[in-house]
């Protein structure tokens, strides 16, 4: 039963992660007439503060385990009025000004529930129940999927319900009755605590194989984040196919989620480098299959996100899985761990973020206007090619990942 609450949880979490910046550059830009620049701004300074909330955060679910399902209500509740506070209220002052304040309160409740979801999985893998650390993030990585793909598609599905003018304000309403009702849900999945047997240093990170892998986690996620940013100006208007996003962004999730038990089984019987290795490279043949394709090739693209979605399944379980193995076995406090992790997430996504948009508004890139080939070759190489030499640079790093005597 914590297998499927956990999944839950999950998903409920998801949708304040990548959706948000899949629907974010084009919902600020057109509602409330903000520059590329400044949404590319707004989410890297609020990384700011992530650096000194998250570990904090972590430090106070470590400090009073007993708390924790008062601090996930906390959680659900701050998702949901940072949702209806995003899409469904009318800025009643500055847009920029609001917009701020309404991603402060969805991070920060984003990253709680991050923290709080990942380090129970630590605690549920160690009951010696027959629950291993990859089977507990294959269900957590499975229903982030699903929480993805209902965020992602969901202002598409409510545009032909409500209409397009108010379907991201439907959608506030929906996200916040989702992440209510996920709680409601998943209230008595906060019961396991354990007792940390060490500090969290960075030394103590450093010597347990910990830090490698958050920078190996950050380097990993940062293609993923730009093809998240861009994913609805690359559909749109490099690839000229208005509406078809939603069908695009089923496609890729479906097939993340059906691949993830697949990597799963894989990684207990191979290791993990022997599997993330191949994933990587599947990673790559999608990226640059979408960048060579010409423009209204539906079927090519559908194609190159069921290949780029299915390798995605093999980041989803094996590196918080790797992440929560080294912590298990070092004794470190899960809480304070993943306020790192968190942080190292939101920072992936918010670098692409002031990476992209700046640079597709200096090259003269408008969202849903009638673009130059400059500008649009531009939005290409953003898309497709950056994240393609990003992920030739993480391949590199895997290598160095042990072969043998990991457990997972």
């Amino acid at each position: 039963m914590d297998r499927l609450k956990t999944s839950l949880f999950a998903s409920m979490l998801a949708a304040a992660g990548i959706p948000i910046y899949i629907h974010l550059p084009q919902f600020a830009s057109t509602e409330f007439g903000l520059s590329l620049s400044t949404i590319g701004v707004i989410l890297i300074g609020i990384r700011i503060l992530d650096f000194l909330q998250d570990p904090l955060l972590g430090w106070m679910v470590d400090r009073w385990p007993q708390v924790r399902p008062r601090f996930a209500a906390l959680a659900a509740f701050g998702l949901a009025f940072g949702f209806m506070m995003l899409f469904t209220v009318t800025p009643p002052f500055r847009a920029d000004f609001w917009l701020v304040m309404a991603l402060v309160i969805l991070f920060t409740a984003y990253s709680l529930a991050t923290i709080l979801i990942y380090g129970q999985s630590v605690e549920i893998a160690e009951r010696n129940d027959g629950t291993t650390h990859v089977t507990i993030a294959a269900y957590r990585e499975a229903g982030l999927v699903v929480g993805v793909i209902i965020a992602a598609i969901a202002p598409f599905v409510l545009a032909k319900a409500v209409g397009s003018f108010n379907s991201y304000r439907a959608f506030g309403l929906f996200l916040a009755a989702f992440a209510i009702l996920a709680w409601a849900a998943t209230r008595g999945l906060w019961t396991a605590q354990r007792k940390p047997a060490a500090q969290l240093t960075f030394k103590s990170l450093r010597e347990a194989g910990s830090a490698y892998l958050l920078v190996l986690a950050l380097a990993n996620a940062l293609p993923l984040a730009l093809t998240s940013t861009l994913f609805l100006f690359f559909v749109e208007d490099r690839l000229a196919l208005p509406g078809s996003a939603g069908l695009f962004l089923i496609l890729f999730f479906v097939a993340a989620g059906l691949a993830t038990p697949l990597w799963s089984w894989l990684v207990q019987r191979h290791g993990p480098k022997q599997v993330l290795i191949p994933a990587m490279l599947l990673s790559i043949l999608g990226f640059m299959g979408a960048a060579l394709l010409p423009q209204g090739a539906q079927t090519g693209f559908a194609l190159i996100c069921i290949v780029s979605g299915a390798a995605l399944g093999a980041d989803l379980v094996i590196l918080p899985a790797l992440f929560a193995s080294t912590l298990s076995a070092a004794g470190f406090p899960t809480g304070q761990a993943f306020g790192i992790w968190a942080f190292i997430s939101k920072m992936a996504l918010a670098l692409s973020a002031l990476l992209a948009l700046p640079y597709l508004e200096l090259k003269g890139y408008s969202p849903g206007a009638v673009n130059t080939p400059d500008a649009l070759r531009s939005l290409n190489f953003t898309y497709a090619v950056l994240p393609c030499l990003m992920k030739v640079v993480v391949i590199a790093m895997t290598f160095r990942l042990p072969s043998k005597g990991v457990q997972l």
